[in-house]
């Protein structure tokens, strides 16, 4: 079973952390990527720019329409994933339990992927 976790924090309450906050989940993040690696479980994954760098492509009225920013308004962004292996959904939430950021007020959401090409 293939999953994506899609981490989500407010930017701006990320950016309120000291910077040795930052690193110090940033490092624990390295830890949990690596061991994931390790044992064949991370298909793959990023750290995504701000949101502020981002554009939302859509068509309107037969034509294309581009936007500044990320379309959806909330509190939160995604601002990573982690696309793994795993044998099930119970799995795939022990691994999103991991996820540093949850502890300084990020969400992951667990996503099964129907199909991969």
């Amino acid at each position: 079973m293939h999953c994506l976790l899609m981490c989500c924090i407010e930017e701006a309450l990320w950016a309120k952390l000291s910077d040795a906050e930052r690193e110090r989940i940033m490092g624990e993040y390295g830890k949990l990527v690596h061991e994931l690696k390790r044992s064949g479980r991370l298909l793959a994954g990023a750290q995504l720019d701000h949101s502020a760098n981002a554009v939302t492509v859509r068509e309107k009225n037969g034509k294309p329409f581009v936007m500044d920013g990320p379309f959806a308004e909330t509190k939160e962004q995604l601002g990573g994933y982690h696309l793994i292996e795993c044998k099930d959904r119970d799995e795939a939430v022990s691994i999103a339990l991991r996820i540093p950021t949850l502890a300084v007020g990020g969400s992951i959401e667990v996503r099964p992927l129907l199909r991969m090409e």
